[in-house]
């Protein structure tokens, strides 16, 4: 997690339970109006992804699927 949300938990933990519900519900709504489908990848996300793509791997045909527990 950024320092940046860990210092944004921390705020609205200091913050009276009603106003830790109200700035809960406007951080929802600023996601869904930034990636309303929940497709958008952030930036650690897209780094992992990046380095996922660049390692090794295994070709379809060189599994065995009828003996994958085996």
């Amino acid at each position: 997690m950024s320092n940046i949300a860990m210092d944004t938990a921390r705020l609205i933990d200091m913050l009276p339970e009603s106003d830790q519900a109200f700035a809960y519900e406007f951080v929802k709504k600023l996601i869904r109006a930034w990636d309303p489908d929940y497709t958008k990848l952030t930036e650690e996300e897209a780094k992992r992804l990046a380095e996922a793509e660049q390692e090794a791997t295994v070709s379809e045909s060189e599994i065995d699927w009828d003996h994958l527990g085996v």
